[in-house]
């Protein structure tokens, strides 16, 4: 007789929803864990929740202890006038990686910029970054820039943009 196969835990319970200023602390904590370099600081983080041109969304994880746990996070920036938005930045929780939750964070920011009206999500991914490329790609963004010297340590930036 074999043993009796172990059960696959359940995926994780996740829901997004727009930050609050309740939130600043995990986010600024979020931002320190998933970026070496680059870090929005404190005060952006909290004129980002605060702006009606911006939206910051989190994700929520049920641990299933009666605590939430923000796991991830997107900014998303619009202009007054366009139909372009920038997904200024997107952060998973590297204790989190590879549950898929990057993805879902991206379908919440590309819903939200529906939602505001945009018909073109826009944003810049660091040319190292293999797996939030692969995301983009898979996901249907097309790279159509690349600009030098981007980030604080000198890596170019390829610019993506896809159309909602």
């Amino acid at each position: 007789m074999s043993a009796p196969s172990p059960k696959a835990e359940p995926p994780p319970i996740v829901t997004l929803r727009v930050a609050t200023p309740a939130d600043l602390d995990a986010l600024v904590a979020l931002e320190h864990a998933a970026f070496a370099g680059d870090r929005a600081e404190r005060r952006s983080i909290r004129h980002a929740i605060r702006s009606p041109s911006m939206t910051v969304l989190v994700a929520i994880m049920d641990d299933g202890a009666e605590q939430d746990i923000l796991v991830g996070a997107a900014t998303l920036e619009r202009r007054r006038g366009s139909r372009n938005a920038r997904l200024s930045s997107i952060a998973v929780s590297p204790l989190r990686s590879g549950l898929g939750l990057g993805s879902r964070i991206l379908d919440g920011a590309e819903d939200d910029a529906r939602s505001h009206g945009c018909t073109r999500l826009r944003l810049e991914v660091r040319a190292d970054n293999g797996a939030g490329i692969r995301l983009y790609e898979r996901r249907g963004y097309v790279r159509f820039a690349v600009i030098p010297d981007y980030y604080e340590d000198g890596m170019e930036a390829w610019r993506y943009t896809k159309d909602l």
